[in-house]
């Protein structure tokens, strides 16, 4: 794309791509007002989306922290804001006792429910939007396909 003539293909990409960005922006500022209201930080609520959607309630700080893409320090921060909320709890592993595992509690479950009713209006209007986006944006173009490769081969 040359930056001095964008086509009017490029303009459409470069439109719906800021639907996309303006659209996930909105949806992740409607949920932390939700997930606030629900009792609540927004860390908080992706500690627990995390653990319960991807860890079936169990995982060691140090796959939190690769997964939420934070210093493992910050997730063990988190983890004790949390334990001390009531929402997870901290226990070292029994194969490994240097590896600490944070699980979800009953309260953290029932707070993460609620959140997920709340949000359900919220879920369906990013849906929708979604379905938008994905209609008009095309999966893999010729352009984008040689972009990537010549990227990878740096």
């Amino acid at each position: 794309m040359d930056p001095a003539n964008i086509s009017p293909e490029d303009r459409h990409l470069l439109a719906r791509l800021a639907d996309l960005r303006l659209t996930l922006l909105r949806f992740e500022r409607a949920s932390d007002a939700i997930v606030r209201r629900c009792g609540l930080t927004p860390r908080q609520h992706l500690l627990l989306l995390t653990l319960e959607g991807r860890h079936e309630g169990t995982a060691s700080i140090g796959a939190l922290s690769e997964e939420l893409g934070l210093a493992q320090s910050t997730v063990t921060e988190l983890a004790d804001r949390s334990e001390a909320k009531g929402i997870v709890r901290r226990e070292s592993s029994r194969q490994d006792g240097r590896v600490v595992l944070v699980t979800t509690t009953a309260e953290g479950r029932r707070l993460l429910a609620l959140v997920l009713e709340q949000l359900e209006v919220e879920r369906e209007l990013l849906g929708a939007a979604l379905d938008r986006i994905a209609a008009v944006l095309p999966a893999t173009d010729a352009r984008s396909r040689t972009r990537t490769r010549k990227a990878a081969e740096g």
